[in-house]
Parts: structure tokens; C-alpha cells; sequence
């Protein structure tokens, strides 16, 4: 299979998000709790409902909103999905792709089933109180789209042709 890493990074990436979102929120409880303090200040569980984006933004509630950021992050899946194809991507490539389909996809289900992003992992470091909250799927995400944008044959072949 020529792209086994794409669907396993993707598989695994997926599955993780939605097996932490599970056992952090419902089987610990963190829904009736709403915070447990795991190494503070460094990570803490705090519970939250994102029905935006990145950081709550466009976060209007309303039923609208969240079918198009449903749509919109279906799309941006298969827009890397196709890409990633186009490109007879490498290992890296794909195993960023995969990363951040699969993190994308457990968000996507947390919409469908729920109406928001279940978000649990809090950080803060050195003094400064981070009020935002996040889930292992945004982590998945961001590494995944780091990763594309660092593995990218083009970047490689330029390299390459440099005197």
C-alpha cells in the first residue's frame, strides 16, 4: 500500500484524540469536575466546549457556524489528502498529513456528536497564566501541519540544487 503511513499516522492520530478526549473528560470526570490539577502549573485538565476555532474565535453558537466548520475542516482534509497524493509524498510527508487529517477528523466527530470541540489540556509556564485549553487532536494538527510545511519535496530539491 502505497500510502500505509498517511492512513496509520491518521488512524493513530485519530484514535488517541478521541481516547483521551474520553477517558480525561467522562471516565475521570472532568465534565462534572471541570479542572484536575495533574503537574501544575505545567499541565492541568480544564474543561472546555469550543464551538469556534483556534482559541474560541468565531465562536457564534449558532447551528450555521458549526456545519461550516465541519465543512470546512472535511475540505482542508481532503485538500491534503489529494495534495498529498499529487506529490508522491514521502514518509514524513505523509506522516504529517496523517497527523493532522487524523487530529482534524477527531474534531470533526466531537462537532457531530457533541455541537463543539471537547478541549481539555491546559499548560502554563514561568509566571504566566494561560486561559486557553486545547486537545491532544490540536496537537495533532499543529505538529502535522509544522511537519508539512518542514518535510516539503520542494524545500529538499532546492537544497539539493544549492552550489
Amino acid at each position: 500500500m502505497r500510502f500505509a503511513m498517511l492512513f496509520w499516522a491518521g488512524f493513530w492520530a485519530f484514535l488517541l484524540d478521541q481516547a483521551s478526549k474520553y477517558l480525561v473528560v467522562h471516565w475521570m470526570g472532568l465534565v462534572r469536575l471541570r479542572e484536575i490539577d495533574v503537574l501544575p502549573p505545567l499541565l492541568n485538565f480544564r474543561y472546555g466546549e469550543n464551538r469556534g476555532i483556534n482559541f474560541g474565535l468565531l465562536d457564534s453558537g449558532s447551528e450555521a457556524a458549526r456545519w461550516v466548520l465541519i465543512g470546512f475542516s472535511l475540505a482542508v482534509c481532503v485538500a491534503v489528502f489529494v495534495w498529498t497524493l499529487r506529490r508522491s509524498a514521502g514518509h514524513r510527508m505523509q506522516l504529517s498529513a496523517g497527523l493532522l487529517i487524523g487530529g482534524a477528523l477527531g474534531n470533526v466527530i466531537d462537532r457531530l456528536l457533541y455541537g463543539y470541540v471537547l478541549d481539555f489540556l491546559n499548560m502554563s509556564c514561568c509566571g504566566i497564566n494561560n486561559p486557553f485549553v486545547f486537545n491532544v487532536g490540536d496537537v495533532f494538527i499543529f505538529a502535522g501541519a509544522a511537519g508539512l510545511i518542514l518535510f516539503e519535496d520542494r524545500i529538499a530539491d532546492r537544497r539539493k540544487k544549492a552550489p
